[in-house]
């Protein structure tokens, strides 16, 4: 085979490979990572497919191999080239997923000013660009980065493409250094016999070289080489020491590959499996016989949907399946939705598979994750712990996939491309590799529960608690109508039943949970005399106040001002904060319980690297009464004392334009009631709202899925929403909010001719209209919505020129 067609790292490429000749002598394989000449540049490509023929004419030659064995598997290659096709993202950005942390590198350009240069009439030119051929001459060359940071983006390739005009500079391509390398470190031995180090040292002690003396001493009582810096730690010896040492020949050095390990096993012990229930064995029977048919190779891939209650010992099923793919000779991955649930999921894991765990997540540093990267490669992990992205492990010998409380948002990524979600990747994996799949939840996606229904998955149920029998099998769940509390003069926030009820758990010793989906103190601010708003200057958001440093902050783009003193459009002083957050809840609470020990968990208190871990260990060790937090805190968790469960206001997802809303509320409301009552003091749930009439805040507080499925099921059919439909999300951004309206408006005639000239009957379109943030980061935004079945394969025929977004069934449409 003398071609390969290879992904190319450039934004130009988007969803097309390119066709390469391979060198005689060259010797490549599918997934492979080369040097590939693009233009006048030289770029990373990922080998997708040999071929005997090239795709056009005439194929430029791989300039060379970038690492001899394959990143991608054969799998990962159909799955990248899926999700390209599926998710209408650029070829490369799906094959990035599945690459080693730290390998991309991006091109730099540099400008350098050319050996005639000085021949040339400069007197004509700008003060800018003489300036900027002053700084070449004293410099050499400049990348083109720094010149934008000194005259602006648009200025500054203005200016460079001028001079490389007259032929006064040159533009150059090099690539970003190396991000990340394996770890070596430094490890001493004996270069000598034991019995000559002995009588060294001896003398070194005459002649007052005790230091030199201790570390030949120390290096005798080792087996194996030890490393450098543990060894100066036990002798307390500087470098000058060990230097001494290895030029007279007493000692060798040599540098050894280490392990940076993201996962410590101190206080982590092996354990056994637990017996399960009537309703775990025969859900746990279900899987193995899938797993048995597929490790014979008889089966297609099972993807079942675990439906269990909050407590039903979902995660015990996961273990004695991964156990038993393990036994069959394959291996697994689970994927949990938040980076602040790996931290008690690990350890149950961990301590079911001793060393045989990786992690991956975006906390780790570049090296850990380049470390386990590596270690997963090679087949050294039976499990895969992480969010959404670790479903791309390079995991060999896959044989389970577990995704854990199925129904979240966070599998869906929706910042960047590929706006994948990780549901319907690890289904597509599963197909390719024969894998069986679980998706537990005890409040499953409304469409996962719909195909389970129909048969499309097999539906495993847990109805029960796996509790103590002392204990109650859910708690009792009380919902406060708060304007009866505002009729009866209450204004707090905490409703009469939810403030007798912290004082009596507090008082008892026991541990209290409020949640509230919303960071920050106050919502927004407001001049009271004019009504005037404090906004951000380049987002249509308010400013949320925020208390560790009297600040207001965008919530969209982290923009920062510090609370003003008087209006800006009328100077009054009247300036009111309202709406409420976490941190105006701990302060609240630290006023209405002064003898309670508080705790808050929200994306402002875990910034640094181990915080989740801090945090939780601070709390089921009893060092704190009431656990305050956004929905961090509301899945997953299974901490015993907690008996009380307060959530402070249920509406604040419960009104958005959002065909999803009612969905949302009642899987946040029954997770986070699902963390009362796991141990044998039973529990209790509060929900306060000004909506106790809903169907969700109802069913929440029956514990009855199938209660709300069948009401928001019915609402599904009869609007044409999902799963009866598909859903496209096309948004437009532009810094002129009326060019941004002529182009989406231009964009839905294109489309209906489109719809029209192929006769498709069952798409439809809505809007254009300003999307729900309107102005994000200084660009307006208008949205269009697509309605209809096969929306990839329509939309991959429409050229969108830049600035637009697609984003190919989107989880929400605010």
């Amino acid at each position: 085979m003398g071609y390969a067609e290879v992904s190319v790292n450039s934004p130009v490429a988007q969803r097309r490979a390119f066709s390469y000749a391979i060198p005689s002598g060259l010797s490549i394989e599918v997934g492979q990572a080369v040097w590939v000449p693009f233009g006048d540049k030289l770029l990373q490509g990922i080998v997708l497919e040999l071929k005997h023929y090239p795709s056009v004419e005439e194929a430029r030659e791989i300039a060379g191999v970038i690492e001899p064995r394959p990143l991608l598997s054969p799998f990962h290659v159909l799955l990248a080239r899926w999700i390209s096709e599926h998710y209408l993202s650029p070829l490369f950005d799906a094959v990035a997923l599945m690459l080693p942390p730290g390998f991309e590198r991006k091109v730099i350009t540099f400008i350098s000013s050319l050996s005639t240069a000085h021949e040339h009439d400069i007197s004509s030119l700008t003060q800018e660009k003489r300036d900027v051929l002053e700084l070449l001459r004293k410099q050499g060359k400049v990348s083109l980065r720094e010149l934008e940071k000194a005259l602006g983006k648009k200025k500054a390739q203005t200016v460079v493409s001028q001079l490389v005009g007259r032929g006064l500079v040159v533009r150059s391509y090099e690539l970003e250094r190396v991000k990340v390398r394996p770890k070596e470190e430094l490890y001493l031995s004996l270069a000598v016999k034991t019995s000559e180090a002995q009588q060294e040292a001896a003398r070194l002690r005459e002649k007052k070289a005790v230091k030199q003396a201790a570390l030949l001493d120390f290096l005798t009582q080792q087996s194996q080489p030890v490393s450098w810096v543990e060894a100066r730690q036990r002798v307390n010896c500087d470098k000058a020491v060990t230097d001494a040492l290895l030029s007279r020949g007493l000692v060798k050095a040599q540098h050894i590959e280490v392990k940076r390990e993201p996962l410590s096993y101190q206080g982590i012990t092996p354990s056994e499996p637990l017996t399960l229930t009537a309703a775990q064995k025969s859900a746990f029977e279900s899987i193995q016989s899938s797993l048995l048919r597929g490790a014979e190779g008889h089966a297609s891939p099972t993807v079942f949907l675990l439906h269990g209650v909050t407590g039903s010992g979902k995660t015990e099923i996961y273990l004695q399946a991964l156990a038993e793919a393990v036994r069959l000779g394959k291996r697994g991955i689970v994927l949990v939705p938040e980076i602040a649930l790996t931290t008690q999921i690990i350890e149950r894991f961990a301590s079911r598979f001793p060393h045989k765990v990786a992690v991956l997540h975006s906390k780790l540093s570049l090296g850990e994750q380049f470390d386990e990267w590596q270690r997963i490669r090679n087949g050294e992990c039976d499990v895969v712990i992480g969010p959404r992205s670790a479903i791309f492990a390079p995991q060999p010998d896959l044989g389970l996939i577990v995704i854990d409380e199925e129904h979240e948002w966070t599998y869906k990524q929706q910042d960047k491309s590929p706006r994948y979600h990780a549901c319907d990747v690890a289904i597509k994996l599963a197909e390719l590799t024969g894998a069986v799949i679980i998706l537990g939840s005890a409040t499953p996606d409304v469409e996962t529960f719909y195909h389970a229904r129909r048969g499309d998955y097999c539906l495993l149920q847990l109805p029960e608690r796996v509790v103590p029998d002392e204990a109650s099998p859910l708690p009792q769940v009380e919902v406060v109508d708060l304007r009866d509390e505002l009729k009866a003069g209450n204004r707090s926030l905490f409703s009469r039943a939810l403030s007798q009820a912290m004082a009596k758990a507090v008082a008892s010793g026991e541990q209290v949970m409020l949640f509230l989906n919303r960071r920050g103190a106050a919502s927004f601010i407001q001049c009271r005399s004019c009504g005037f708003i404090f906004r951000c200057k380049r987002c249509e958001v308010a400013l949320t106040h925020h208390f560790d440093k009297d600040i207001l902050v965008c919530h969209q783009c982290n923009y920062r001002i510090s609370v003003p003193q008087v209006c800006p459009r009328c100077l009054s002083r009247r300036i009111k904060f309202l709406g409420v957050g976490t941190q105006k809840l701990e302060q609240e609470a630290s006023y209405t319980f002064p003898q309670a020990r508080l705790l808050r968990w929200d994306s402002d208190a875990t910034r640094g690297k181990y915080s989740h871990r801090e945090i939780l260990d601070k709390f089921r060790t009893h060092q704190a009464d009431v656990l305050i937090g956004t929905q961090m805190i509301a899945k997953g968790l299974d901490l015993p004392l907690i008996t009380l469960v307060g959530v402070v206001s249920a509406d604040t997802s419960l009104n958005l334009p959002d065909f999803r809303a009612g969905e949302r509320t009642f899987q946040l409301l029954s997770q986070v009631a699902g963390r009362a009552g796991r141990g044998i003091l039973g529990g209790q749930v509060i929900i306060q709202t000004y909506s106790p009439e809903h169907y969700a805040i109802r069913a929440a507080a029956k514990h009855g899925y199938t209660l709300f499925y069948d009401r928001e099921i019915a609402y599904r059919c009869q609007l044409h929403n999902p799963p009866f439909t598909r859903l496209a999300s096309l948004v437009y951004s532009h810094i002129n909010d009326a060019l941004c309206q002529r182009e989406s408006e231009r964009m839905k005639r294109l489309l209906i001719e489109e719809r029209d000239s192929k006769g498709i009957a069952d798409l439809s379109l809505i809007g254009p209209a300003p999307a729900f943030v309107h102005r994000l980061r200084g660009r307006f935004r208008w949205q269009l919505i697509l309605r209809g079945s096969e929306l990839s394969a329509f939309l991959s025929q429409i050229p969108f020129p830049q600035g637009w977004t697609v984003d190919i069934d989107p989880v929400g449409l605010v």
